[in-house]
């Protein structure tokens, strides 16, 4: 049987890529499609090489844990969160080799309706526990525009005291970049308040685990999108950074 290289590597490409987007939809993730699809490049070689005279024990389990490991740092990084993305992407890598088999092994075919399948089985029966962890966010306000990933954390009750409408909350980059405001006039929320330096300005006021609360500066927005759909546009601006890898926290309702 004759096999073609670039069909080959063009089929281990799409295979991985989907695969990696079930795996970020399990997570809770976003898509994450360009480092993905850079990911499933170096999979789609990798599948090449093997077929290459001489390369033939490439294709063997330890060398394959290592590509598909390889693969796993390329699209989700190297950090905690991300060795465990990397093992449910083995996890499906082998289940998929296991579907492949039962569909028949000689066609080429087998492998891609496998991912497919994967795919949609992770986006429907298999959404993630308790919805997306992470969720992109949009915010608007007088022609200057952030986009940025906010957590959406279960344990984030802040809320409006008058309306009592959810509260996105933003580090201080994010407020300089929208208002202008410093990291210094957010820890002063009284005296930039009085000073009048931004319009609109409101006090919101909280509690913190471990601490006895305060006092946030909030603004509404002319727009706030969580996940791509219409938000409360009050938003919190935090003195301080959020945890590492967090930009923005956005309550169970976002």
């Amino acid at each position: 049987m004759t096999v073609y290289l670039d069909l080959v590597m063009g089929l281990n490409f799409v295979v991985d890529f989907l695969l990696l987007l079930g795996t970020n939809r399990l997570s809770g993730s976003p898509p994450g499609a360009a480092r993905a699809a850079l990911a499933a490049a170096l999979g789609g070689l990798y599948g090449g090489v093997c077929l290459l005279p001489g390369f033939a024990f490439l294709a063997g389990l330890p060398w394959n844990l290592v590509s598909l490991g390889c693969m796993g740092a390329l699209a989700f990084g190297l950090c905690r969160e991300a060795a465990a993305k990397t093992a449910v992407f083995v996890i499906l890598s082998m289940a998929l080799g296991g579907i492949a088999m039962g569909l028949g092994s000689g066609s080429l075919l087998s492998p891609l309706l496998g991912a497919a399948g994967l795919l949609l089985l992770c986006r429907t029966g298999l959404p993630g526990l308790n919805g997306p962890k992470y969720l992109p966010l949009e915010l608007r306000h007088r022609g200057r525009q952030v986009r940025l990933l906010a957590l959406r954390d279960t344990g984030n009750t802040l809320r409006d005291p008058v309306s009592g409408e959810p509260v996105t909350v933003v580090g201080p980059r994010t407020a300089q970049a929208l208002t202008g405001l410093t990291r210094e006039q957010l820890q002063n929320p009284v005296e930039t308040l009085a000073s009048g330096k931004v319009p609109g300005l409101r006090l919101i006021p909280y509690k913190s685990v471990g601490t006895s609360g305060g006092l946030m500066l909030a603004l509404r927005l002319e727009e706030v999108k969580i996940n791509a759909r219409r938000a409360g546009t009050l938003v919190a601006f935090a003195p301080e950074g959020l945890e590492e890898g967090c930009q923005a926290l956005v309550g169970a309702m976002g």
